[in-house]
């Protein structure tokens, strides 16, 4: 017999996304440390209390999310201690509010670092970009303007010279895209306007490190006081 793990059962609603949650939690927990092999698949189902075809599923998942590797003929290990899907699953889900002040804080140090290691290049293609970034509209094409929005952030990112501050930044106003969309939607909230934009651009091009971070920090603030201000119903949505 296999030992009991004191693992609760698998849900009837989607079995294999229990499973899934259940063998992450394993991992996540430090229960399965990196390197280790894991129970055979006989035995995960006696402890997942599911079948054999929901185990192979949710192992074929997380293999796909490199959390697992397979080695043919010897067993499944773990190979991450932390589902990089899963984090993103969960950044994407929280509260508008925390949206936002995770936006600060990678806004902040992109531009402190831009105003350091930026080039000639970088400010003229900071220019460009903050030039068709323009101006929120009034109405008409809102999904162009954060994308373009979207566009002259990424840039400062790039103009820092940090290639995981880019890829995590754009990967972050990319997934939470719905976010920025419902904040500009809601008239309610205050909008960081063209010329809070140019501030940053400015600092940025003066090489003014302390400056570029607070014009950065200044785009966001408004945003975070009305969400405070109007309590957790705003920060909520």
């Amino acid at each position: 017999m296999p030992p009991t793990l004191n693992l609760p059962q698998a849900a009837r609603r989607s079995l294999v996304d229990s499973a899934i949650e259940l063998i992450r939690t394993q991992i996540e927990t430090g229960r399965w440390k990196v390197g280790a092999r894991i129970p055979k698949e006989a035995e995960l189902a006696e402890m997942l209390q599911v079948g054999r075809n929901t185990v192979r599923e949710a192992v074929r998942v997380l293999s796909h999310a490199k959390v697992l590797e397979v080695r043919q003929g010897d067993g499944t290990y773990v190979r991450l201690n932390v589902d990089p899907a899963e984090v993103m699953r969960r950044v994407t889900h929280a509260s508008l509010r925390d949206h936002f002040e995770l936006r600060a804080l990678l806004e902040t140090e992109a531009a402190r670092r831009a105003a350091t290691r930026r080039d000639a290049d970088d400010v003229r293609r900071l220019e460009e970009l903050l030039a068709a970034r323009g101006e929120r509209p009034q109405d008409g094409d809102l999904a162009g303007f954060i994308e373009r929005d979207i566009a002259f952030h990424v840039a400062v990112a790039q103009s820092g010279g940090n290639a995981a501050l880019v890829e995590l930044y754009r990967y972050f106003a990319l997934a939470l895209h719905g976010s920025t969309s419902a904040a500009l939607a809601d008239r309610t909230l205050p909008e960081p306007d063209l010329a809070a934009h140019r501030r940053v651009v400015d600092a940025i091009r003066d090489r003014d490190e302390a400056g570029a971070a607070e014009a950065a920090r200044a785009i966001v603030s408004p945003i975070l006081d009305a969400l405070e201000r109007d309590g957790p119903a705003a920060a909520d949505r």
